[in-house]
């Protein structure tokens, strides 16, 4: 069973291409620590509204979350967990992440035409140039593709629910609850079935991958934030 560790705060950011979903990914996990009376801040950032092209830095989009058991003033200057769906997305960001933390990074993207388009001239998830920092590299878009596949979606369609993979891992490791996205995706695609199950099947696979894989021996909580009593 995996250990439990108590932390007064975290900050998390979510970073992938503009068609990643990574808004809405933040925006659901930032819902659930509400849910849970975390005091919390929020920096979405936006690429240009005119689309770079795809797997590079200019298109990178992420969201950032600080939430804790006490006062939060700002969303935070360093994240301690990095989620790169990409290698520009990794590229983009790492400069911020704290030392020691923790890096969740697709390595399907992480292919010699997506690292050569951001200036990569090895694989930064193998070459050793991530060894100060926590880092899991995990084949988020084979397993989605995978949990997806009762749906009968193409790969590329399959592929495009990589972020509710995401979410359900993350959800998983900040014990976070699983129900509101769960009623969240049944509430949002109650008219495209198919998009509602592949993507709930995504979450629940990130989720079940989170329980079951010895990567993570730690995962962590936050405790409800202690707000005065109203008058």
């Amino acid at each position: 069973m995996t250990d439990v560790h108590s932390l007064d705060r975290v900050v998390i950011r979510f970073a992938g291409d503009s068609g990643d979903g990574m808004q809405l990914t933040g925006d659901r996990f930032t819902s659930d620590t509400a849910t849970l009376g975390n005091d919390f801040a929020t920096l979405p950032n936006f690429p240009a509204e005119i689309r770079a092209p795809q797997g590079t830095i200019a298109g990178v989009s992420s969201f950032q979350l600080h939430f804790s058991q006490g006062d939060v003033k700002t969303p935070g200057d360093q994240p301690d967990v990095l989620v790169a769906m990409n290698p520009a997305s990794l590229k983009a960001n790492i400069g911020d992440l704290k030392r020691g933390g923790l890096i969740v990074a697709d390595r399907n993207e992480f292919n010699r035409r997506n690292l050569a388009k951001v200036g990569y001239a090895a694989d930064p998830l193998s070459d050793g140039s991530l060894d100060a920092y926590q880092l899991h590299a995990i084949d988020l878009t084979a397993m989605t593709v995978a949990a997806v596949a009762p749906f009968g979606l193409g790969r590329k369609d399959a592929s495009r629910a990589k972020n509710m993979f995401a979410l359900g891992l993350l959800t998983w490791l900040y014990t976070r609850p699983a129900e509101h996205t769960l009623e969240f995706l049944d509430s949002k695609f109650a008219k495209r079935p198919e998009i509602r199950d592949s993507n709930k099947a995504a979450f629940l696979a990130g989720h079940a991958f989170g329980e079951t894989t010895e990567t993570f021996a730690v995962r962590f909580e936050v405790g409800a934030a202690v707000v005065p009593p109203g008058e």
